[in-house]
């Protein structure tokens, strides 16, 4: 039997029966979940804990399901719609020679306590997040100023061209001056978005209250409940017996169990969500291409992307899911066991080698299935695989301290756009996953120089098969997220990036 064969595996629910994950975050009791939620809350689940709030913590810069609240407290300069860049707290901007931006704020606009916003709190913000190193800190870079010659002008300078300084600054969330650093900012933030914090359990729930003063004008729904919901199972049970009005993502599964369903309407949407599976370039024996290559010619993608995700999924052709700006598709790793026995022989491997993989299981959609499926492959060509589903909060701290081997895990390109992934993670300087690499460093600092357009995606193209030939990790799948809502909800767009907008949610 073949790796790719047992990739499979038991059904989902007999794994969550194996691993015991029979505790929730939320109980579904004759109460039922939300009901501590202000009458006419918009009661939405996602499937990941949100463990922090404040923007510049290091650990949950780019976390995705800290995001989907960020959006709702905080605003930024420039949002994203779709395909385009629109204005945020900035009504307009322009870019003056190669090195300097302008940005005109948005006047009347108040945080959550009352006082303006105005151009210093957004120079103190940029500064601030510059100061912290975080998954974001590349982005910035190249970033070299920030000024307030006004209350309602900001001037970005750089180092060089920066075309994709506008999309990044949609990551740029502004608070207080005054509240940059203050510890209080993890539990219960100050913005100046659609909605305020009014209780904040990490892993467990956050709940928000519409800001009726919100310049953009107030939310359709008085309030959002976000429960954190541990077992995918509940969370459907939930949603079926009207205790959660919007649940995502839903396992591909577990979809049938949704769809049809009296008083529930499921949508999908090819994302930018997508798994890899990360070698640590600083360790040994990953720090030979010919090893992570191995790895790579020993897993049969194809069979492992439709057996565990069907239309769920699919498997991807660079290192970026196909609809982001700047994808270049790949030639795909020929599934072919022998060939990878060779390159272990090559690389002085022939009787194979232990390691370890490392994942927490709420990363994404049958996580824990597609860890064993690889694990089975490598078993296969004599690579033994310790596995290491660990808790949200350990995986992030060793993640960012590179204390792994292997490291399987979802990532959103929450930009849309291959600078966030590709431009960030994958720098000399970024030291990511220990890879180093001068040339890409050369070919993304030129992308990240170029305006948005033709040349631009052709250099990221280039970094995408810099990226694929040297096996830093092996790209399987992206995903295609299944929302499941309540018929009764209305002004409900599924979003690419899972980061819905929920302030737009209304109410039959």
């Amino acid at each position: 039997m073949t790796g790719a064969s047992r990739a499979a595996g038991p059904p989902r629910r007999d794994f969550l029966a194996m691993a015991g994950l029979g505790a929730t975050a939320v109980l579904l009791s004759g109460c039922g979940i939300g009901r501590a939620a202000p009458r006419g809350a918009l009661r939405a689940a996602f499937g990941q804990p949100v463990t922090d709030l404040d923007p510049y913590n290091a650990a949950t810069a780019v976390d995705e399901a800290s995001l989907i609240v960020k959006r709702l407290v905080f605003d930024t300069l420039v949002r994203r719609e779709g395909g385009e860049l629109v204005p945020g707290l900035a009504t307009e901007w322009r870019r003056e020679g190669d090195t300097r931006w302008v940005f005109t704020l948005r006047r009347g606009v108040v945080f959550h306590d009352g006082s303006p916003v105005t151009a210093r709190d957004v120079v103190a913000c940029l500064q601030h997040t510059r100061q912290v190193p975080s998954a974001q800190t590349p982005l910035w870079a190249t970033v070299t100023g920030a000024e307030a010659p006004d209350d309602h002008t900001v001037v970005f300078t750089t180092e060089g061209p920066l075309g994709s300084l506008p999309v990044n600054l949609t990551l740029l969330f502004v608070v207080p001056a005054r509240l940059v650093a203050d510890p209080a900012q993890k539990r219960s933030p100050v913005g100046s978005g659609p909605f305020r914090v009014t209780d904040f359990t990490p892993s467990t729930t956050v709940e928000l209250a519409r800001f009726d003063d919100y310049w953009g004008g107030r939310a359709e729904l008085p309030a959002v409940s976000m429960p954190y919901i541990a077992e995918t199972s509940t969370a459907i049970t939930a949603l079926l017996g009207g205790d959660v009005d919007l649940l995502w993502p839903i396992p591909p599964d577990q979809l049938p169990e949704v769809t049809g369903a009296s008083g529930v309407a499921v949508e999908s949407v090819p994302s930018w969500t997508y798994y890899f599976n990360w070698f640590n370039c600083s360790r040994a024996p990953f720090t030979d291409p010919v090893v992570r290559r191995a790895l790579c010619h020993a897993v049969n993608v194809p069979q492992i992307v439709e057996s565990l995700f069907g239309r769920g999924g699919r498997e991807m052709r660079a290192p970026i899911p196909e609809t982001v700006a700047g994808f270049a598709p790949q030639e795909p790793w020929a599934y072919d066991p022998e060939e990878a026995r060779r390159l272990l022989r090559r690389a002085g491997l022939g009787r194979g080698f232990r390691t370890t993989m490392m994942w927490f299981d709420a990363t994404g959609p049958l996580a824990r299935e597609l860890a064993q499926a690889l694990i089975s492959a490598w078993a296969d060509v004599g690579v033994t695989v310790e596995p290491q589903s660990i808790e949200k909060a350990m995986w992030l701290e060793r993640l960012n301290s590179l204390d792994w081997d292997m490291n399987l895990q979802t990532n959103t390109v929450t930009t849309g756009d291959a600078a966030f992934t590709v431009g960030r993670l994958y720098t000399s300087e970024a030291g990511r996953l220990g890879y180093a690499n001068k040339d890409l460093d050369a070919v993304l600092a030129a992308a990240a120089a170029a305006p948005r357009g033709p040349e631009r995606d052709a250099l990221y193209g280039t970094a995408c098969g810099t990226i694929w030939s040297d096996a830093v990790g092996l790209f399987p799948v992206t995903l295609v997220t299944g929302y499941g809502r309540a018929k009764d909800l209305t002004g409900f767009t599924p979003a690419a990036n899972n980061q819905p907008d929920l302030a737009a949610v209304g109410r039959r």
